[in-house]
């Protein structure tokens, strides 16, 4: 693990001087990252290591939430013995020379020495061999609270194939109030199967697989990306995706440098209601950069449905000295020099892949404007409809009414509108009310990702509240035995993934519940590409129906419904008196 990266002029040459000391200064640049938080990130700093390694296979192990066991095996170079006894040494490492600068080496980004962390709170067990006849075991065990660090570690032969595996037991085991912090089982495990997917899919040359209590939840054959797709979301999905290949130079103030963007995007009729799904890595690591992830959003442009995220796993190649793997202690966000043009560059290449391919949407919608909703205001129901004198006179680019109101024109938003009737429908129909469910006979099962599986499991209760009643089905499958129904419209599954991602996030049940709604109200509204053949009765009946609303002019999810320009605009424009 840390101390196997194979030397850079490409040789094969295995000695015991790889692992080093550091110097004191270089020591306190990067003191600050020592402190391992959670089992994901223990996870984290094996798997890189692992890859470090050259590694073409990574198996991971978890038992219950990570703290009681957790296993990482790897195929890569491994371990002399020296190299081995030092890497589990408080600033020892082979990333780093001994007076190096942790920006820009072209490993998986130093941050102090992992094995040595994750010993101090753990009892750690290192088994290795660089292809010798002879493996090294290395034990520490730094659950005693006696342990000060002066008692060295465990070392003795070991059989082993070349490679690596570390297990680590007990994780805070002497520090409580970490293990207080974490979440439940289910959850924690969830960030870990997320993480392991980031991996696969930025290393789909690589084989990953994740087990967790003795049963695999994730494994890709690292044979390409398509394969890596499938091993981690699913058929569906990777058979409607398109992979990514491109470069370009991007100019900077030190001169161009070459950026290579690859990945996998799927298409916008796969999709999702979060933006977890948008999965970056920078030189085959994963990584969270907003700016990033911004332009693979951006590079979709107006192919998405609204209110739905896309689901792509990119990776950016730039030279090494571009990025700080240090601006965060857990490694997960990246500093990157010129990220603007970087991100312009990830745009172009996002849409340019996407261009030619076929991604039309079509489907039958049930507009069911001929169903009101009650009154809202006085008991009596006298409150006059918002757009009672309004005049629909026609549409514009297949999503907009174009509204007369008097003195002012009035544009519809004529997918919002939609929505927001139908929210409301749902809401007061469900007020304080269970939401009606319908029983699938049979149950209908549902591919997720490893992760989703694993929120699923962790929040069925909640999900149960919401009308979905699910259960596991074997690798990342659920069944779904019933499903909410309001107004006899059974949801899908579609929205029982935007539910999940709903009560994922962490929000309150009630917020679970209105979004819920606000999805399902989202699925049978009016699209781009069906405005058009409305006729002036059904533009009048949406105009009543968004005028009965109590906020008719905000979608459910916040986006304006109705823009005005008056007739003085139009006066001035033109240079006229009114």
């Amino acid at each position: 693990m840390t101390g196997e990266k194979r030397a850079t002029d490409g040789s094969d040459q295995v000695g015991s001087d790889r692992v080093r000391r550091l110097d004191p200064a270089t020591v306190d640049r990067i003191a600050a990252g020592e402190v391992v938080t959670r089992p994901a990130r223990v996870v984290g700093e094996l798997i890189d290591n692992a890859l470090d390694a050259d590694a073409s296979r990574v198996e991971v192990a978890v038992d219950g939430d990570g703290t009681d066991r957790l296993r990482v095996g790897d195929d890569g170079c491994g371990m002399a013995r020296e190299d081995a006894r030092r890497a589990v040494e408080r600033h020892a490492t082979s990333k780093l020379d001994p007076d190096g600068d942790p920006v820009g080496i072209d490993s998986f980004g130093f941050r102090g020495e992992a094995l040595a962390a994750i010993a101090e709170a753990a009892r750690l067990e290192l088994t290795t061999s660089d292809g010798g006849a002879v493996g090294t075991r290395v034990v520490v065990d730094g659950t005693t609270a006696e342990r000060d660090g002066s008692r060295p570690p465990a070392v003795s032969d070991a059989g082993r194939a070349r490679g690596t595996t570390v297990v680590v037991e007990d994780l805070f085991a002497t520090r409580p109030a970490r293990r207080e912090s974490l979440s439940g089982a289910s959850a924690e495990f969830a960030r870990i199967s997320s993480l392991v997917a980031d991996y696969a899919l930025a290393n789909p040359e690589v084989a990953f697989t994740l087990d967790h209590d003795g049963s695999t939840t994730l494994s890709t054959p690292g044979s390409g990306l398509t394969d890596a797709v499938f091993g981690v979301y699913d058929r569906e999905t990777a058979s409607r995706s398109t992979e990514l290949s491109a470069s370009a130079e991007v100019a900077t103030g030190d001169g161009p440098i070459s950026v290579a963007v690859s990945g996998a995007l799927a298409y916008p009729s796969i999709t999702r209601s979060s933006r977890d799904h948008v999965r970056v890595s920078v030189n085959g690591r994963p990584v969270r950069n907003d700016r990033l992830a911004a332009a693979i959003r951006a590079g979709y442009d107006r192919l998405l449905p609204d209110g739905r995220e896309p689901v792509a796993a990119i990776d950016v190649g730039v030279p090494p000295t571009r990025v700080d793997p240090n601006v965060h202690p857990a490694k997960r966000e990246v500093g990157i020099r010129d990220a603007d043009p970087i991100a312009d560059a990830v745009e172009s290449a996002v849409g340019d892949a996407l261009t030619g391919a076929d991604l039309r949407r079509k489907s039958d919608v049930d507009t069911d404007l001929g169903s009101a909703l009650d009154p809202v205001g006085d008991g009596d129901g006298g409150r006059p409809a918002a757009f009672a004198d309004a005049d629909p006179i026609g549409t514009f680019r297949d999503l907009y009414v174009l509204v007369e109101a008097g003195d002012d024109l009035l544009v519809v938003d004529g997918h919002a509108a939609h929505e927001r009737v139908n929210y409301e429908r749902f809401a007061r129909a469900f007020d304080d009310d269970p939401v009606p469910t319908a029983a699938l006979d049979p149950p209908a099962t549902v591919s997720l990702s490893a992760d989703e599986a694993a929120a699923a499991e962790a929040h069925a209760d909640a999900l149960a509240a919401l009308g979905f009643e699910t259960e596991p089905f074997g690798g990342g499958t659920v069944r779904l035995r019933s499903v909410p129904a309001p107004f006899g419209r059974s949801a899908d599954a579609a929205a029982f993934r935007d539910a999940l991602a709903t009560v994922s996030s962490g929000e309150s049940p009630r917020d679970a519940r209105d979004a819920l709604l606000a999805d399902l109200a989202c699925h049978p509204s009016l699209k781009r590409g069906e405005i058009d053949g409305l006729s002036g009765g059904d533009l009048r009946s949406l105009l009543d129906r968004l005028g009965e609303c109590e906020r008719p002019y905000a979608c459910p999810h916040g986006r304006p419904t109705v823009l005005a320009v008056d007739e003085a605009t139009f006066a001035a424009g033109f240079e006229r008196d009114r």
